[in-house]
């Protein structure tokens, strides 16, 4: 697969608009709030001042038709009307276009978004897969209130191309049906007993003494 640039990855994203409401190129709005995120701005408000701030030279280099860009209502609109497994999916092929063909190992894990929790507003919780070969985030997706990490790392491994890959997490995602949806895209996985799951990891301690104790009075007593 040949790099794709950003911009192709993300045009193939559905036009979440009706015909009469597309004044701007979906692909020149996602550039300009790329652009804003890359450059720090992390407000629709600034995000928006782009346009105004570097004049119709970054309009036309975005792709936009005019000298004007979208004012923040505009973009708010937009994106909360974006379906974001399609994004998650686009970003994930831009990323996989790139990394080098030896990327064998996927790792996924589960966190609360930093800075997310407002007040007793819980932080959105997410589940991310990393290439750690490229240091880069391949994709992720929400935990839901009404699930948990294993339902959210299905949805993830139905985003991410894993044929061919070793994917790699905690021994909570140790679950039949992710493992199964793994194999049956052609790739493999390993489930790590980490030390705060202090039971998990001395059963399995447990089972290797036993199988290292089995070998060796197997030894004592072969001929």
């Amino acid at each position: 697969m040949s790099a794709l640039s950003l911009a192709e990855a993300l045009a193939d994203l559905p036009e979440p608009r009706s015909r009469h409401g597309r004044r701007y190129p979906l692909t020149a709005v996602l550039g300009l709030v790329t652009l804003g995120l890359l450059l720090g701005r992390k407000s629709l408000d600034a995000i928006a001042a782009l346009g105004p701030d570097y004049g119709p030279a970054l309009a036309q280099a975005l792709g936009f038709r005019s000298a004007r860009t979208p004012a923040k209502s505009t973009l708010s609109r937009l994106l909360r009307r974006l379906d974001a497994d399609a994004v998650e999916a686009a970003l994930a092929r831009w990323v996989a276009s790139r990394l080098p063909p030896d990327a064998g190992v996927v790792s996924i894990d589960g966190k609360a978004l930093r800075g997310s929790r407002d007040g007793d507003i819980p932080g959105q919780h997410l589940v991310s897969a990393y290439a750690p070969c490229a240091q880069a985030v391949l994709a992720q997706v929400r935990v839901d209130a009404k699930t948990n990490e294993h339902k959210a790392a299905l949805r993830l491994v139905g985003i991410l191309p894993v044929a061919g890959k070793v994917v790699v997490g905690d021994a909570a995602f140790c679950q039949r049906d992710l493992c199964r949806a793994i194999t049956d895209q052609g790739g493999d996985y390993v489930w790590i007993a980490k030390d705060n799951q202090k039971a998990l990891a001395g059963a399995v301690a447990a089972n290797f003494g036993f199988e290292a104790a089995a070998r060796s009075i197997a030894a004592a007593f072969s001929p």
